[in-house]
């Protein structure tokens, strides 16, 4: 059982990793927001996961965990709609990253 909540608390941070890394790289307001919304949902949920198994292999319940990844599945997908709505009304077309995040290679004239 320890194995399977290590692989999923490393899993889960692997995850969430991957999407803070795509919430600083993408480009566009549209791409930076798929990063946290998706990838960093199935980290909080493979870490929910976990300390379901863990503290239930312990002999008590975790209903805490499961109601903030009810509370977490149902509310990631609402935010993102509202806030893709938002963009779209405001007429939101691109936003370029910070000039410290810039990867391309300056043009040299």
């Amino acid at each position: 059982m320890e194995w399977i909540v290590a692989g999923l608390i490393l899993l889960g941070t692997a995850f969430a990793l991957i999407g803070s890394l795509g919430l600083l790289r993408m480009r566009d307001f549209y791409q930076r927001l798929h990063g946290p919304t998706k990838i960093t949902t199935f980290g909080l949920g493979c870490l929910l996961l976990a300390s379901v198994l863990y503290f239930s292999a312990r002999g008590q319940f975790g209903l805490h965990e499961i109601l903030v990844s009810l509370f977490l599945f149902m509310t990631a997908p609402v935010s993102a709609h509202l806030l893709a709505k938002a963009a779209l009304h405001l007429r939101l077309r691109s936003v370029a990253p910070p000039p410290e995040l810039n990867t391309e290679p300056e043009k040299r004239a």
